[in-house]
């Protein structure tokens, strides 16, 4: 701690020192650091998580990074699942999720790691089926495909096997979108589950902006698609350029404030 002893004739200067201290002290986030989905609402749950197709895999070494329901100016949003190139070979995804803390339903970013972490136990099927992930495994530098879970187009993906012991037959809790609270999940991080955050990196820059994509598309809001979005999931990241065929912006009407 430092101490400072303020004499009447330096109270400008200290002021002005103080102030610029403040100034160096406030982080500055890199745009792979910024995650559309951050937030938490005032008191009620995210949709149920809806059910669709994976589309087909055409590209080697993408990951799939499951849908999931995000929170803006709008309420909640749909965030299509798609196929994300990782940040360096060997790493996993681990989807974001909602928890609730007693008070509010708490969004955590996903990230990625050296192996998959926890995800509040969240169904997002397709491999993540609420602790780990069985739709594919590095080997030797590449990434092979289970295609017992996973849609794989294997004319173009050869690095393939098949592991029908991981498939998980839907049950009533495949569509629960948080963790917690009343109705939720109920699971807790393991101990090397914690270790693997530890070692995190944050969404790639095409993340973040397939993120940012969907909250200006009015009917990926769940006040319009009420939890069935048509364009649930895509075969590759949203952007500015890269919009849905379904796309339509939001508009200032679509704004509603929280629910308490």
């Amino acid at each position: 701690m430092i101490a400072l002893i303020l004499r009447t004739s330096g109270i400008a200067k200290v002021t002005a020192l103080l102030a610029a201290l403040c100034v160096l002290a406030i982080p500055i986030a890199s745009p792979a650091q910024v995650t559309i989905g951050i937030g938490f609402t005032a008191g009620y749950a995210p949709p149920p998580l809806p059910y669709y197709t994976q589309p087909a895999l055409v590209t080697p070494g993408y990951i799939w990074e499951p849908g999931y329901w995000a929170w803006g100016p709008y309420g909640y949003y749909w965030v299509p699942g798609t196929w994300v190139a990782p940040p360096q070979v060997g790493y996993y995804w681990t989807p974001g999720y909602w928890g609730y803390n007693g008070a509010n339903y708490i969004w955590n970013n996903g990230y990625w790691g050296p192996a998959v972490g926890y995800y509040g136990g969240i169904n997002y099927g397709f491999g993540y089926f609420g602790t780990g992930y069985v739709g594919g495994a590095w080997n030797n530098g590449v990434f092979g495909y289970n295609t017992a879970v996973t849609n794989v187009n294997t004319t173009v993906i050869h690095n393939v096997y098949i592991d029908r012991t991981v498939i998980v037959r839907r049950t009533v809790d495949r569509n629960v979108s948080y963790n917690g609270g009343p109705g939720g999940v109920v699971a807790r991080p393991t101990a090397a589950e914690r270790v693997v955050r530890a070692q995190r990196v944050e969404a790639t820059p095409e993340q973040v902006q397939h993120a940012r994509a969907a909250a200006q598309d009015h009917n990926l809001l769940s006040s319009a698609n009420h939890g069935r979005p048509m364009d649930a999931a895509v075969s590759r990241p949203i952007s500015d350029a890269h919009q849905l065929p379904h796309y339509q912006p939001v508009k200032e009407s679509d704004r509603k404030p929280p629910r308490r």
